[in-house]
C-alpha cells in the first residue's frame, strides 16, 4: 500500500508542492516558517491531485496468454487434424499479441471483452469439444473434424477482425503517411 502511494499522482503532486516551498525559502520569499510552508504546499498538492483510476475488472491478460500457450502445446500433442493444429496456433498468435497490450484493451471495454471471450472461452471450447469425443467416433465421423475446421475458421476471422479494431489507429496513420508521401512528390 505504501509503495503504491509513493508512485501515485497524489504523492508526486505533493512533492512538487513541497519543492516549490523549498524554492520559496531559498529565494527569500518565506522566512523562518518555511517548514510549515513546505508541509502546507505538499498537502495542498496531494489533496488537489486527481486520484488513481479505479479498476474493477481484473487484468487477466497474463493468465490468458499462459492458458493460450498451454492450449497450443496440448493441441500439438493431441489427435487434432494437422490443419486444425495450425489454425489454433495462428489464432493463439493473434490473441497473444492483442493480450500483450493490456493498456489498449483496458481503454476499450468492448475490445477487451471480445479478446477475453475468444481466448478464454471460444477457442478452448471448440478444441475441448472435439477432443472430448471418443477417438474412434471422431475418426468415423468426418463431420466432427469438419465442424472443428469450420469453427476454427470462424474464430480466426473474428480474431483478425478484432485485431483490425485494435490497430485501426495505426492503420489510419499508415494510410495518412502514404497519402502525404504521394502528395509531397506531386
Amino acid at each position: 500500500m505504501m509503495l503504491r502511494y509513493l508512485g501515485s499522482t497524489k504523492n508526486l503532486a505533493g512533492c512538487v508542492g513541497g519543492l516549490i516551498g523549498v524554492v520559496l525559502y531559498l529565494t527569500g520569499v518565506v522566512g523562518w516558517f518555511w517548514p510549515f510552508v513546505v508541509v502546507a504546499l505538499y498537502l495542498a498538492g496531494a489533496l488537489l491531485a486527481p486520484g488513481e483510476k479505479v479498476r474493477l475488472v481484473p487484468d487477466t491478460s497474463a493468465e490468458l496468454r499462459s492458458s493460450l500457450e498451454t492450449l497450443v502445446s496440448s493441441v500439438t500433442a493431441s489427435r487434432l487434424p494437422p490443419s486444425s493444429v495450425d489454425a489454433v496456433r495462428r489464432i493463439a498468435e493473434v490473441l497473444a499479441d492483442l493480450l500483450s497490450h493490456p493498456d489498449r484493451l483496458a481503454a476499450d471495454p468492448d475490445l477487451h471483452h471480445a479478446v477475453v471471450r475468444l481466448a478464454g472461452t471460444d477457442l478452448p471450447l471448440s478444441v475441448q469439444t472435439y477432443l472430448n469425443l471418443p477417438w474412434w467416433f471422431a475418426a468415423r465421423r468426418a463431420s466432427a473434424g469438419e465442424e472443428l475446421v469450420a469453427q476454427l475458421g470462424l474464430l480466426e476471422t473474428e480474431a483478425h477482425r478484432v485485431a483490425e479494431r485494435c490497430y485501426a489507429t495505426e492503420l489510419d496513420w499508415q494510410a495518412d503517411h502514404t497519402r502525404y508521401l504521394r502528395d509531397r512528390d506531386a
